[in-house]
């Protein structure tokens, strides 16, 4: 998750009110676009409205949404052991973390930030970071109906995180720079180390029948994979209050 709603953050007092009025104005000039009459039927009023660092965003989105294409055909496939597709849609998502470090980058390279590029560094990290490991998960074997409501469970607590850090952002305790002192609860691009686990299973064959852990109550309606707990722990972890990870 990239800090773009603490881009222009300056060294001292007054550099940081000269940032803040500065990034007012560019939220004000992007608001005039997006909401002015004037650029009713306008083509790509909305894209000219944004800024470099919310089309970097987008495209940490479309690295999450490529993950899940990939993964949806390894499923159509019909060929457990042909792996080229799972292998593409691991490897879209450390590429999603690349366009989420640099989204903020360019944000305090050009003292330009947004609310509309707050909530598309939100919604871009949901899909790349919660719901493409949850369909890689699936596509490599987890499946049964209480692992659907457990990886389920770990897109939500990834939506219920990103969603708090947008209300909350602006209250945690800054340091000199501007900059929160922390994250309440693991940053969502954690999952990565998930994604790592999972690649390591898809080169020793650890998939379908023979994901690490086994099938427990195999043919009854309670049927899981264990391994699914290491997703809803991790989810319990990204949505804790009490858990603050520092800033690097």
């Amino acid at each position: 998750m990239s800090k773009r709603s603490n881009a222009n953050g300056g060294a001292g007092a007054l550099s940081k009110e000269v940032a803040d009025l500065k990034e007012d104005v560019a939220h004000d000039k992007q608001k005039t676009l997006l909401l002015s009459s004037e650029t009713t039927g306008q083509h790509f009023s909305l894209v000219r409205a944004m800024h470099l660092a919310d089309l970097i965003t987008e495209l940490n989105g479309l690295c999450g949404i490529m993950s899940i294409f990939s993964s949806l055909r390894y499923c159509i496939n019909g060929q457990p052991d042909e792996l080229g597709n799972i292998y593409a849609a691991l490897a879209f998502l450390p590429f999603g973390l690349f366009f989420d470090f640099m989204d903020g980058k360019v944000a305090r390279w050009r003292k330009k930030s947004s609310m509309m590029g707050q909530e598309l560094d939100s919604l871009a990290d949901l899909i790349s970071f919660g719901v493409s490991p949850a369909v890689v998960a699936f596509a490599i074997g987890i499946r049964t109906p209480l692992d659907h409501l457990a990886l389920a469970f770990f897109v939500l607590c990834g939506l219920t995180r990103l969603a708090r850090f947008n209300v909350t952002a602006t209250q945690i305790p800054t340091d000199a720079t501007g900059k929160a002192k922390y994250f309440e609860g693991t940053p969502i691009p954690t999952t990565l180390g998930l994604d790592a686990m999972m690649a390591y299973w898809v080169y020793n064959g650890w998939i379908h029948d023979a994901i690490p852990g086994g099938l427990w109550l195999q043919g009854t309606a309670l049927e899981f994979h264990p391994v699914v707990l290491l997703f809803m722990v991790h989810g319990c972890l990204m949505t804790s209050k009490t858990l603050h990870v520092p800033k690097p």
